[in-house]
């Protein structure tokens, strides 16, 4: 008997107690968390990134492989590419042609007109400048130039070395990325002067050695708008691989002015990179979408991938590009492709 009460006793005890501290029904238990009194971590800033490239021709070969090959899809020539490109703030290239279906033929058997439709190809790409001043500008008349840069412009995709008027077309591109002011400029020195903008006439930033002191003064001016300065050429002798004695003149002249880096496009080649003062220059990057597949050199090119860090240009990379068969760009991969400057 005595057990027997002592056995209900602590059963009775055991069931109020377990009932005490069980969770009570429908209430939630939120565990005791610390109160944070430490400052939150700030994200660290990425650094701007730019990448320049070589030539852009769509007509052509390269159209025929995009019908042939891709289905009409103007994005074919940059689907091995287009991932590695859209990494970057700023695209930078040259279009060689124009993209129009204005105009007639007025230039040489080597004229170049490309389907509008070629202009979804850049975008996917992620191109959003793109420089206008070179020797096929006016392939297929002013009329053609106009409508190019008009599409150019409706599909949001800047331009630089062409425009309207004369003023459009020698003044710097201004892009702001973050708050850094990053301005590009373009000019050629091949064909005849009429293809010089003038007054309130369409036209390139054509020049010649006669134009050198104003284009010091502009490349000065546009320095001081900017944080970064980017002038591109389109001269030299096609398939050299030296610089041309202007080449080297104007690219100097155009660093001690104020560029921090000078590119070159037209030889279809690469030509040599160096270290200048307080600058860099690239005489010629090469072909980055061409139908010249007669010859290795003109199957390769190489881009170039700025870091801008704290208004300045940190880091410069060189990427060694091949093209295929299909005249589309791929990185190449192989020991000395990438260098760093």
């Amino acid at each position: 008997m005595k057990w027997t009460l002592i056995s209900i006793t602590l059963g009775i005890i055991l069931f109020f107690g377990i009932s005490f501290f069980a969770e009570p029904a429908g209430i939630e238990i939120i565990p005791y968390q610390q109160e944070k009194t430490s400052a939150p971590i700030a994200e660290e800033k990425q650094p701007i990134k730019i990448i320049l490239a070589g030539d852009i021709m769509l007509d052509r070969g390269v159209e025929y492989m995009i019908e042939e090959e891709g289905n009409g899809d103007f994005r074919f020539p940059f689907l091995k590419i287009a991932d590695y490109l859209k990494r970057a703030d700023i695209v930078f290239g040259n279009l060689e042609g124009v993209i129009s279906d204005k105009g007639i033929k007025v230039g040489s058997i080597y004229s170049f007109r490309s389907d509008p439709k070629a202009i979804e190809g850049l975008i996917s790409a992620g191109f959003n400048v793109l420089s206008v001043a070179n020797n096929h500008a006016f392939d297929y008349s002013r009329e053609a130039l106009e409508d190019c840069l008009a599409r150019l412009n409706k599909a949001g995709i800047s331009f630089v070395g062409a425009g309207f008027t004369e003023n459009e077309a020698y003044s710097p591109l201004i892009k702001e990325v973050d708050g850094v002011k990053i301005a590009f400029l373009a000019y050629a020195d091949l064909g005849p002067e009429i293809w010089r903008a003038t007054g309130e006439n369409s036209g390139i930033a054509w020049i010649s050695q006669n134009d050198i002191e104003k284009i010091k003064q502009d490349i000065k001016s546009a320095k001081e708008k900017s944080d970064v300065l980017i002038v591109s050429l389109h001269s030299g002798e096609e398939y050299q691989k030296t610089p041309s004695q202007f080449q080297i003149d104007f690219s100097k002249m155009a660093t001690d002015a104020g560029a921090d880096l000078l590119v070159g496009h037209h030889p279809h080649v690469v030509q040599p990179n160096e270290k200048y003062q307080n600058g860099w220059i690239f005489y010629s990057l090469g072909n980055f979408v061409f139908d010249q597949g007669f010859s290795e050199e003109t199957m390769q090119s190489q881009i170039i991938e700025l870091s801008i860090e704290g208004n300045k240009i940190k880091e410069i990379k060189i990427t060694g590009i091949k093209i295929n068969n299909f005249f589309q760009p791929y990185l190449e991969i192989s020991d000395g492709a990438n260098a760093k400057l």
